[in-house]
Formats: C-alpha cells, structure tokens, sequence
C-alpha cells in the first residue's frame, strides 16, 4: 500500500465527504504562507507542495490568492513581522509555520484581532484563537525507542540528532525520544547534537562527536539527518548502527543499498511535507464557514522493511516521501475530527 493510501485511510470516515464545487464561496479570498525556514529538504518539498496545490487552487478560482513568504533568517521577530506585514496587506487568511510555539503569539492575536484566520501547521502556536495541524511528535519520538526495543532487545547506547533548537518540534520529538528511554531502560542517550533537520548539518556534528562516545547501538533522529550520521559514522570507520531514518529521499536510497549488501534492517518516519496543503485547504474551508476544531492530529509517515522500495520508487530524487492533500480530504479530516 502507498504511502497516501495509507495515510488517508487512517483519517477517513464512514460519511460520504461533502461535493466540492468547482467555483468556492472563497473566490475572492487571499491565503498567505508565513515559512520561517527553507534551509532543508523538507522545507522545500513542503514549499512545492504549497505552490503545486494553491497554484491550482488559484487558478481553478476556489481563492484569489496563496502567496508564500519564508524569512531570510529563522528568527521569530522577523517571523512576527512578516505577519504584521500580511496583515497590513489585507490578507483573509495566514497559514503558518513558525519559528516558536509562544514568541509569535503577539502577531498571531493581532491578525486574529483583525478578521484573519491563522492555522499553524508542523510548527504549531499556542495562541488560543489560531487553528493548529500536527502529528503526535512526542510518538514519533517514543515509536523509534520501541522499535529499537525490538530490534535491539539487549538495549545499548544511543546517540540522539536533534532539530532547530527552539522550534515546538525539535522539543516534542526530543521528548518523545526520552520517555521512550524511561520506557526501555535497556536503552542509554550517551550524546545528543541538533542536525538541524539537514544532512550536512548533522554529519559535521555527528563527526565532531564521534570521538567522544563509546560504541554505538542506535541512532534516534528527527528527519533529514539519518543520512548524514552513516556518512560520518562510515568515515570514522566505526560499526555501522540502527540509524532511524526520516524518509528523505537520500536516506532511503542508502537504506536499500545497505539492506541489498547486507541485510541492514531500519525503520523511517516522519511528517508529510505536503501537510501544508491540508493547512491550506483547512483555512479555505474555515473562511468558507465551515466549523472546524482548533486542534488537528494527522498520522506520522513511517516506512518499514517490507515497503522500502515501494516508497523509495515513489519519492522524487533529493526529495522526501510525501502526500499532498486535495480539499476532499481536508473535509474528511475535519470531519473525523468531530
């Protein structure tokens, strides 16, 4: 089963989903994306996924406008200023990813204050009157130390790779990470870098601790670093371990070279890039004036063993294991959540 099969099976309801008219009462509306990075693969895919989607979605007249804004620098101010200057621009809605779950609560109430509907989305805020998406990245952290319970019965050492120091998901999937070890107490975090979701990033500060941990069983990661840490691991001349990958399109195709040479065995999970256009299409159906809950759990993205190559074949080069949303299933989230 693919990838968006499985995804949307596990947000379908048993209601028929509601008929999508091909001219929206939201026609004349404009949908802004406030982005506070793109420095990664999956900002990128994540970004495409928004310009595939809304582009059509324009052009099909459901909105007037979906214009995408990411900030030169991954700082919260300029994030807060970018949405006052949506805001000033006349924006109906601001779809947001932001560089902290608190520090932009400010800007987010002032473009609630004035008419605008705010859905935060990966990097979720804490500002009551915003609508938030997300997966469970506390699991998706918990999920990878009962695999390796699994796998590694004896337990060992881990090195942890964390994200963007700062951002409400590195935080989450760290957490998760570590109730996972107080779950399997088998299990030890001897060292912990931030790989700041990127795979340059994290093979430099993979290497550069290499040097001072013992001998490794797992690595536990966030996304777009397991690829980085088998470089460095590789150059060091150490034993290669259980690296959980994050379905970026590089760490897969490692993963089957490595499971072809040797029988390597892993497991990859993350969130769909494309879950921007389900924050798309959640505020078009709010601006629409359809009730929709402030909070949203959609499923993680995990690939195992047995779907490696299916999911690898369906994943674009440099690019990341992905579904994008249509308005069909925001309705059907919506409605599951209910």
């Amino acid at each position: 089963m693919t990838i968006r099969k499985m995804l949307l099976a596990s947000v379908a309801v048993a209601c028929a989903a509601m008929p999508v008219s091909a001219i929206a009462d939201t026609s004349g509306k404009k949908i802004a994306l406030s982005n506070n990075y793109a420095g990664n693969s999956w900002r990128q895919a994540m970004l495409t996924s928004w310009n595939k989607v809304t582009g059509e979605a324009v052009k099909s007249g459901v909105v007037a406008a979906a214009d995408a804004f990411t900030t030169a620098e991954n700082q919260a101010t300029e994030q807060a200023a970018q949405i006052q200057n949506m805001i000033l621009q006349g924006y109906d809605a601001i779809v947001l990813n932001a560089a902290s779950p608190t520090a932009l609560n400010g800007a987010v109430k002032e473009a609630c204050d004035a008419g605008i509907t705010v859905v935060s989305f990966d990097g979720i805020v804490t500002e009551p009157c915003a609508w938030r998406i997300a997966v469970d990245f506390k699991e998706m952290g918990r999920s990878q130390v009962e695999y390796l319970s699994k796998k590694l019965p004896q337990g060992g050492n881990l090195l942890e790779i964390r994200g963007l120091a700062g951002v409400f998901v590195d935080d989450e999937i760290s957490a998760g990470i570590h109730e996972g070890v107080k779950q399997f107490p088998q299990f030890k975090i001897v060292g912990s870098v931030h790989g700041d979701w990127a795979q340059d990033v994290a093979q430099k500060a993979v290497a550069g601790i290499l040097p001072s941990l013992p001998e490794i069983a797992g690595v536990v990661t966030q996304g777009g670093d397991g690829y980085g840490a088998a470089q460095a691991i590789a150059a060091a001349k150490r034993p290669m371990p259980v690296i959980v990958m994050g379905n970026r399109e590089d760490e897969l195709k490692w993963w089957k070279e490595q499971k072809d040479a040797s029988g390597y065995e892993t497991m990859s999970v993350s969130i769909a890039p494309g879950v921007s256009t389900l924050a798309f299409w959640v505020a078009q159906q709010i601006l629409d004036g359809k009730e929709v809950k402030k909070d949203l759990v959609v499923p993680f993205l995990r690939i195992d063993q047995a779907n490696l190559e299916e999911n690898l074949a369906n994943t674009q080069a440099g690019g990341v294991a992905n579904v994008e949303y249509t308005q069909e299933d925001a309705i059907k989230v919506i409605e599951a959540a209910k």
